[in-house]
C-alpha cells in the first residue's frame, strides 16, 4: 500500500523530496552488499562491511566488541560467526541505502530464500516508515526495492544456541525503562550482563549505580562510514532509521559470545501506538510487538533455536514503567532521555522528549523533584505549547520521538491537574482548556497489563510484584 501523507505540525514539517527521491534512483539504480569480514585478537572481534553504492560510492563501516575473559565462545571463524555477521550487514545496509534509494539491492554474501527476502522488505519499508513520510516520499513495500542474490551464493543452515536459565543480556541506553529492567532482575538474583551500544556518560553512570563495571559488561563500538555523513552534507537524502532492529542483530551476535540466550529488551506496549494518526507510520516500528514477534520468528528459523529476545517490559505502559522508575531514586540524578542533550549528558528542556519525560513522571515524583532533574519547571516554558498538542492528539503526528501513548498523556495531565492550586503554570493553564474530555483515568492505566508478550510466568510474577509494591 502507498505510504499516506498527512500534514504534520509545524514542529516537524513535511519535505517535498519526491523529485530528489526520483532522480537519485535514476542516478544510482543498484545498491551491493559486497562483503563482510571479521577477525579476533586478543582484544577484540572486529567487524567490517563493504557496500557500493553503483559502483562509484564505497562505504566501509566498522564495529569492534572489547573481549572479556569471561566469554565463552572460541575465538575462531566459523559458519556460526559467518550467519550472525552477515546478518548484521543486512541490518546496517539500510542507513547507506537510503542516501540515494536505488530500486536495485545486490546481496553477495550468502542467499536469501524468497520469504527472507519478503521478511527483509518489510522491516525495510515499515523501519524506514518516518523517512520516507518526513521527507514527502510516495512509494510502496512492493516498488521501493527489489532485492537479489548472486547465484550460486551459500545459504548457512541454522545453529542452535544453548538455552541458559536465570541469565540475561539486558541492553542499556541510559533512560528510565532499561535501568528499570536492570533492576527488578538483578534484585531477583538473576546472573544480568548489561549491553551497552557506543558507550556515553548516562549509560556509564547506569552501570555504575546498578553495581557494574565496563569488564562486567558486553560494550559495542559502531562507527558509521564518514563518506555517508558526507553525503548527507551535500544534499542526499536522510532521516531515520529502525536502530532498535540493528541492535537487535547485534545482541545475537552478543548472546553467542556470552552465552547467554536470554535477552531482555526494555520495549514497553505503548511502542505500539503509530505516530501519525490513521497510518502504520510508527517511529518505533522495531520497538514494537509485531516486530518482536516477527524477528523471533525469523531468527528460530534462519538462524537458530535457543536466542531468547523478547521484551521484559512489553506488558506495561510508559506511566507505568514510571510509577516503578519513581521509586528507583538512586538514578534520577544520572539517567537521560533526551536525544538533543545525549552528546553533552543533558536535559536540553526544549524537545518533546523532555516534556514527556516530565509529564508521565510528575504524578509519581512531583514538581521539585523533575525541577532538579531538569533545571526548571518545564510545565513553565510556554515555548513547549505546540508539543502539548502533539503529545495529547491535537495534531495528525505525535512527536517522532519514542514517547508514549496519547491516551497516557492526557491522563497524566489530567492528574497532574488535580494536585495543581492556581494560577496553574502556562502549559497547564493550556492543558486544562483544550483537553477534550474522554475517559483517560491514570489509576486504570496503572492495573492494566498487556496480554500480548513472551515472558515466562515467573518474568510476569516479576513484573506485577514491582507494580503492586
Amino acid at each position: 500500500m502507498p505510504l499516506r501523507l498527512k500534514k504534520l505540525s509545524k514542529i516537524m514539517p513535511l519535505q517535498n523530496r519526491q523529485a530528489d527521491f526520483d532522480a537519485l534512483r535514476n542516478r544510482y539504480p543498484w545498491f551491493s552488499f559486497e562483503s563482510f569480514e571479521y577477525k579476533f585478537t586478543d582484544q577484540r572481534m572486529e567487524i567490517q562491511f563493504h557496500f557500493h553504492l553503483s559502483g562509484e560510492i564505497s562505504f566501509h563501516p566498522s564495529i569492534y566488541i572489547p573481549w572479556r575473559t569471561w566469554f565463552t565462545a572460541p575465538q575462531e571463524k566459523n559458519s556460526v560467526w559467518d550467519s550472525l555477521v552477515f546478518h548484521i550487514g543486512l541490518i546496517e545496509l539500510i542507513s547507506y541505502w537510503k542516501a540515494a534509494c536505488p530500486p536495485r539491492v545486490i546481496i553477495k554474501p550468502a542467499g536469501l530464500t524468497d520469504e527472507q527476502i519478503q521478511w527483509w522488505k518489510k522491516l525495510y519499508f515499515n523501519g524506514l516508515g518516518e523517512f520516507f513520510y518526513v521527507n514527502g516520499l510516495a512509494t510502496s513495500e512492493e516498488d521501493f526495492m527489489q532485492m537479489e542474490c548472486e547465484a550460486g551464493t551459500q545459504s548457512f543452515s541454522p545453529e542452535a544456541l544453548p538455552a541458559t536459565e536465570n541469565q540475561y543480556l539486558v541492553p542499556i541506553g541510559g533512560g528510565k525503562d532499561s535501568a528499570v529492567t536492570l533492576e527488578l532482575l538483578k534484585n531477583e538474583g538473576s546472573r544480568t550482563v548489561p549491553l551497552i551500544m557506543n558507550p556515553r556518560k548516562a549509560t556509564l553512570d547506569t552501570l555504575r549505580v546498578g553495581g557494574f563495571d565496563e569488564e562486567g559488561s558486553v560494550i559495542i563500538q559502531r562507527a558509521i562510514d564518514p563518506v555517508l555523513l558526507e553525503l548527507n552534507e551535500k544534499g542526499f537524502l536522510n532521516g531515520h532509521t529502525p536502530f532498535s532492529a540493528m541492535l537487535a542483530f547485534y545482541t545475537l551476535l552478543t548472546a553467542r559470545l556470552t552465552g547467554i540466550s536470554n535477552i531482555a529488551l526494555s520495549n514497553e506496549s505503548s511502542a505500539n501506538e503509530s505516530t501519525v494518526s490513521g497510518s502504520d507510520v510508527n517511529h518505533q516500528y522495531s520497538k514494537s510487538y509485531a516486530f518482536e514477534k516477527d524477528f523471533r520468528q525469523y531468527v528460530s528459523t534462519y538462524i537458530g533455536e535457543g536466542y531468547r529476545y523478547f521484551s521484559f517490559l512489553r506488558p506495561l505502559h510508559e506511566v507505568q514503567i514510571a510509577q516503578i522508575f519513581s521509586k528507583l531514586t538512586d538514578y534520577h540524578p544520572i539517567f537521560r532521555s533526551c536525544n538533543a542533550g545525549s552528546k553533552t549528558d543533558s536535559w536540553c528542556g526544549a524537545c518533546a522528549k523532555c516534556l514527556f519525560a516530565w509529564i508521565i513522571l510528575e504524578p509519581f515524583t512531583g514538581a521539585e523533584k523533575l525541577n532538579e532533574i531538569f533545571g526548571k519547571n518545564l510545565l513553565e516554558d510556554a515555548s513547549l505549547l505546540p508539543y502539548i498538542d502533539e503529545l495529547t492528539g491535537a495534531t495528525a503526528a505525535k512527536p517522532f520521538e519514542c514517547v508514549g501513548t496519547v491516551s497516557e498523556v492526557n491522563a497524566s495531565l489530567k492528574a497532574i491537574l488535580k494536585i495543581h492550586q492556581p494560577p496553574l503554570p502556562d502549559l497547564l493553564d493550556y492543558a486544562s482548556k483544550t483537553l477534550a474530555p474522554g475517559q483517560e483515568d491514570l489509576e486504570a492505566l496503572l492495573k492494566d497489563f498487556n496480554e500480548e508478550h513472551f515472558l515466562t510466568p515467573e518474568e510476569v510474577f516479576i513484573l506485577k510484584k514491582a507494580l503492586n509494591k
